[in-house]
């Protein structure tokens, strides 16, 4: 069985988004590293996660498809653009997030930040699946990127300690 980032990479191939703009996080990074490794995609790190959400505006707007990665207290930094920009302008972002806050976080940003993450979505109508098992990660990836850019809308994809072991911490 792949791993979760070899699928996730995967199916981004399969569905042609070509950029991926991240803010670094240590749980996406053996994806960051396979997406530098691969020719097929231009990636590279932004300083902010709401730069990442217009760099995937601009390239929706160029004709190109593309996806942030960023973690969740990041998460916490893009509300505004997602109400003023990806949302209004029918932008199908394709949204990561490490999910960090929950099964024995000790940051307290994370954890309030992952409390809101889902109500915020909700309250933008931002479709988002939070994805716990590899078994279902390329199904949930595949089809919910076909239908952002269908509908043209942004979707999120909260990915799970369950799926991807999450940061570690010290006891």
């Amino acid at each position: 069985m792949p791993s979760w980032h070899e699928i996730v990479l995967s199916t981004l191939k399969k569905s042609d988004v070509r950029l991926v703009p991240y803010v670094p996080d240590r749980v996406f990074t053996p994806l960051i590293e396979a997406l530098h490794d691969d020719n097929f995609f231009t990636t590279f790190p932004c300083t902010r996660e709401e730069e990442a959400i217009g760099i995937v505006t601009g390239a929706w707007m160029g004709g190109m498809r593309a996806a942030v990665l960023m973690q969740t207290s990041g998460f916490g930094t893009i509300p505004n653009a997602l109400a003023s920009l990806a949302v209004p302008c029918q932008i199908p972002a394709l949204i990561f997030v490490s999910e960090r806050g929950t099964l024995g976080e000790f940051n307290l940003g994370q954890a309030l930040v992952c409390r809101t993450m889902r109500p915020v979505l909700d309250s933008l109508a931002v479709e988002h699946h939070t994805i716990t098992d590899v078994n279902t990660l390329a199904f949930i990836v595949d089809r919910a990127i076909k239908q952002a850019v269908a509908i043209q809308q942004p979707v999120t994809f909260i990915l799970s300690p369950l799926l991807t072991g999450g940061k570690v911490f010290e006891a």
